[in-house]
């Protein structure tokens, strides 16, 4: 059994450790307030802006007027992979790094070599033993604009448009819940207009007919670079809230793990100060006995 001074080091070591996951809890729950505010104020503007470049992508013409759009026989294949910068966030970065390094083992069986562009440290250190990184962006998640999101999508763009890449697909986490984050892939290059699904009219999926001033091709010049910012700009806006929600239940977590040592660990400093007493009660009994 251990002596009552390092069960009792113990006690006071763990309730240290407590106090800085529940600050941490605390500092992730607020965090999330304005990064949850700023995702949920930025929604809107994606879908719609998803909706206006369907449509538009729809009505033009695709080949060489818009290089973006040009649907190629798919040879190489690069993923933009979105993660956080720090860790201490439970399962959460480890989740988004199955999710590529899963999508890039369905590619090489098909025989299309696969490269990554992380947006965040955490993503780099998990998919750096692939040797498949081309590019890192570290240390942004934390303080991250649309600037960012506009150099990104300019990197990856220009390496499609000179032929490094056929297809581009962008893997992050969609926050669903403080409780769910949900890993999930969707397509970034080339832009393509979403298609009706099986057994629903196109008059049924676009209610009404716009007309363009200007054209649609001068409209869509404009829109195609800002709609691939818009896209990677989502998907931090999505990493960063998830990532606050992930750290604050994994810090919960582990604050409830810490009571739960203290626990039982004051049961066994409980169970070596009775038996310390007990011995010294021995001792003091035995000398009488001795004595007499």
């Amino acid at each position: 059994m251990p002596s009552l001074k390092d069960v009792k080091t113990k006690i006071g070591g763990v309730k240290k450790t407590a106090q800085i996951t529940k600050a941490m809890n605390m500092v992730a729950s607020a965090r999330l307030r304005g990064a949850q505010d700023k995702m949920e104020a930025f929604r809107p503007y994606t879908a719609k802006f998803n909706e206006a470049m369907s449509n538009l992508s729809s009505r033009s013409s695709s080949g060489g007027n818009f290089p973006l759009m040009e649907k190629r026989d798919v040879k190489t294949v690069e993923l933009v992979v979105v993660t956080s910068d720090r860790g201490l966030c439970g399962s959460f970065n480890s989740n988004i790094g199955k999710l590529a390094e899963r999508t890039m083992r369905e590619y090489e069986a098909q025989g299309k070599p696969v490269s990554f562009v992380c947006v965040g440290k955490k993503g780099f250190q998990y998919l750096k033993k692939t040797e498949k990184v081309r590019k890192v962006y570290r240390d942004i998640m934390g303080t991250f604009q649309m600037f960012n999101a506009r150099e990104i999508a300019t990197e990856v763009s220009q390496n499609f448009l000179a032929g490094g890449s056929d297809k581009v697909e962008i893997i992050f986490s969609e926050f669903r819940s403080v409780a769910v984050q949900r890993p999930t892939g969707h397509d970034f290059l080339p832009v393509q207009p979403s298609e009706a699904t099986e057994g629903e009219s196109t008059a049924a999926k676009i209610s009404g007919e716009y007309i363009y001033e200007p054209s649609v091709e001068e409209i869509m010049d404009v829109l195609q670079p800002l709609y691939l910012n818009v896209m990677i700009y989502h998907a931090m806006l999505e990493v960063g809230a998830s990532e606050h929600a992930a750290r604050m239940t994994a810090m919960d977590n582990a604050t409830n793990a810490c009571k739960d040592i203290i626990s039982k660990l004051t049961i066994l400093y409980n169970k070596a100060r009775q038996a310390a007493i007990t011995a010294e009660l021995m001792d003091i009994v035995g000398g009488a006995e001795a004595l007499k």
